[in-house]
């Protein structure tokens, strides 16, 4: 089945229809829901890897183009210019066109070149280097299929996120691991749990872990920075004053210049995302002066205090 009819659907469903169709089948098949249904977790797996590759807009047209297959894989290993999926064109071998290497995202390291060797020589299923094999390169067939992978999704708070926390996984079967979070985390970043999927033959698949990360209530994501608005006094900022600011690691006290405006941003260094290359963020702190509702004692002072300067000249008003 192609993608969409994983996911029960004619091509060209709508993003909105996509969307539903998922959520009601994961809802029907997730592993916690069918532990002793391994079928019904295989084709949770399926239907959510449909879902990460239709969801997607530039890999849902590169799949509708036909430039990759229904796992997210490059059909022509070698680009254009061969014709077919074989890259010396014509109808390939006894195992027909030939797919790239297979179950690995950009983040993986040393992704399994097999099949890409299994294009270029023929032969089918994997295959694995022995000097004592023959054939051409001295490659020994081994057709055992790995297990599938499972997809799962997983809301990570954003404090947690920030501070790379790490996260308790329920995985198919009840199994609990906790789960380590990269630096640099964000919304639609995807770990690979090595061995954690459905058994096979040939071995056991992976587990592909997606992650959301939660909106804060005060707290704003920009890039490696985070954003708050700080409420404070007319006081404070007339006169300056040491406040406490909340930080993801903790409150910590920060200085406010005397004549400070509503909208003056301060930065308290490091105390951001953790970076992916090292070190962390800032945090940016806007300043916003908050005005007491029915202060007699404000209202006389301002109707008694009369000021000259023309705040809004900037404007040429």
């Amino acid at each position: 089945m192609d993608l969409y009819q994983q996911l029960g659907l004619k091509r060209g469903a709508s993003e909105d229809e996509i969307k539903t169709a998922y959520r009601s089948l994961a809802k029907q098949l997730h592993p916690d829901r069918n532990k002793d249904n391994p079928k019904a977790a295989e084709r949770f797996g399926k239907v959510t890897s449909a879902y990460d590759i239709l969801a997607d807009k530039d890999k849902r047209a590169r799949y509708d183009r036909g430039e990759i297959d229904e796992e997210g894989n490059p059909k022509s290993p070698f680009g254009g210019g061969y014709g077919g999926g074989h890259p010396f064109g014509g109808g390939g071998t006894a195992g027909g066109a030939r797919r790239g290497p297979q179950g690995f995202d950009p983040g993986d390291i040393d992704p399994d070149l097999s099949d890409l060797f299994e294009g270029i020589f023929g032969g089918g299923g994997a295959q694995t280097r022995s000097r004592n094999s023959g054939g051409f390169g001295g490659f020994k067939r081994s057709s055992a299929p790995k297990g599938a992978d499972i997809s799962y999704r997983l809301s990570v708070p954003f404090v947690d996120a920030a501070l790379q926390e790490p996260q308790r996984v329920k995985l198919g079967g009840g199994k609990t691991i906790d789960m380590k979070l990269p630096a640099g985390v964000e919304t639609g970043t995807k770990i690979r749990l090595k061995g954690q999927g459905q058994e096979g033959p040939g071995g056991t698949g992976d587990a592909i872990v997606t992650i959301t990360v939660k909106d804060h209530k005060f707290f704003e994501r920009d890039g490696d920075n985070i954003r708050l608005d700080l409420p404070i006094t007319l006081k404070e900022a007339v006169l300056g004053a040491k406040v406490k600011v909340p930080t993801v690691g903790g409150a910590v006290t920060m200085t406010i210049p005397k004549g400070s405006s509503s909208g003056t941003t301060l930065r308290l260094t490091g105390k951001g995302f953790t970076k992916k290359g090292g070190g962390r963020g800032n945090q940016l702190v806007r300043l916003m002066i908050e005005i007491p509702k029915g202060d007699k004692k404000l209202q006389d002072f301002v109707s008694g205090w009369d000021s000259s300067d023309n705040v809004r000249s900037g404007l040429g008003v």
